[in-house]
């Protein structure tokens, strides 16, 4: 099969190995390598391609969504969207209740961190050009990046050190940080609970 053959056949920006198996796409895995070459290709992962003229179609949140499921978006570059963080955030940040990973490629940086299936949940969906991702509402970002820090955040220098924008903080819905806050184990709620006192103390 050609390449135009290829980006005639495929719909998203983003397809797998399995899309091509879907479609019936004979394609070998040498083609792959010389159209990734040639830059008509970007390699996400191993098996996962997105298409270089389509690259406009997507964002890093969308990509991130695609190399590794099930993630949404949280932590550091959720919290440098709602601008609770005031620096630029350069690599993706989600959780997953899969492995810890990273992922490399000619984007950027992805970083995926393992939280607990008790506590997968508190993040919407976004659609952006018919793609898809998901990101924790930004109560559920901060109890993310508590529950995946507390142990670095113990007096008023860590608090200092985050650096959080202290009116976008305040803005944040305490109800509904206390009704996330009601799903969690009780011993993960104490300790988060601990945590966020210190720093709505000292921000």
């Amino acid at each position: 099969m050609k390449y135009i053959d290829l980006i005639n056949k495929i719909k998203d920006p983003i397809f797998s190995l399995q899309d091509l198996r879907l479609l019936h796409l004979k394609i070998y895995p040498y083609q792959l390598s010389q159209w990734t070459q040639k830059k008509y290709l970007i390699k996400l992962k191993n098996g996962l391609y997105l298409i270089k003229d389509r690259q406009n179609e997507v964002n890093p949140e969308i990509i991130a969504f695609y190399i590794y499921q099930p993630s949404y978006i949280s932590l550091e570059w959720a919290l440098s969207k709602y601008g609770i963080i005031p620096e630029m955030v350069y690599s993706p940040t989600s959780v997953t209740t899969k492995t810890t990973r990273f992922f490399k490629n000619k984007i950027t940086g992805f970083i995926y961190r393992h939280i607990k299936k008790d506590l997968f949940f508190g993040f919407k969906k976004v659609q952006v050009n018919k793609q898809i991702y998901l990101i924790a509402e930004a109560e559920k970002a901060i109890l993310d990046y508590i529950y995946l820090n507390k142990n670095k955040i113990k007096n008023n220098d860590d608090v200092v050190e985050l650096r959080w924008n202290k009116f976008e903080f305040n803005k944040l819905d305490n109800q509904k940080i206390n009704e996330f806050l009601k799903l969690m184990p009780e011993n993960t709620r104490k300790q988060i609970q601990k945590t966020l006192t210190l720093i709505k103390k000292y921000i």
